[in-house]
């Protein structure tokens, strides 16, 4: 049985977030996991307010649609994009 994978966009970051329950808000799960990852060490390092900007300008993406800091995540696996980097 294989995964519904969407395709990684040219020049940005994929973090895979793997929730046992559902959560309230992306951007605080989105926030951890960036911190914790190693494939990007610039990203790891982003300054709060940077991180609030790329929600702002788009850049933070899921299965190709413009995440909100408040959507919801489902129980499972979500992969998040962030474009440029």
């Amino acid at each position: 049985m294989s995964d519904n994978v969407p395709p990684k966009p040219p020049k940005s970051v994929r973090i895979v977030i793997e929730l046992l329950r559902a959560e309230n808000r992306l951007d605080a799960i989105l926030l951890r996991a960036i911190r914790a990852q190693n494939d990007n060490l610039n990203l790891r390092e982003i300054s709060r307010a940077s991180y609030k900007e790329l929600f702002h300008d788009g850049r933070i993406v899921i299965k190709g649609q413009r995440a909100r800091p408040k959507s919801s995540l489902a129980k499972g696996t979500t992969y998040v994009d962030i474009l440029g980097f």
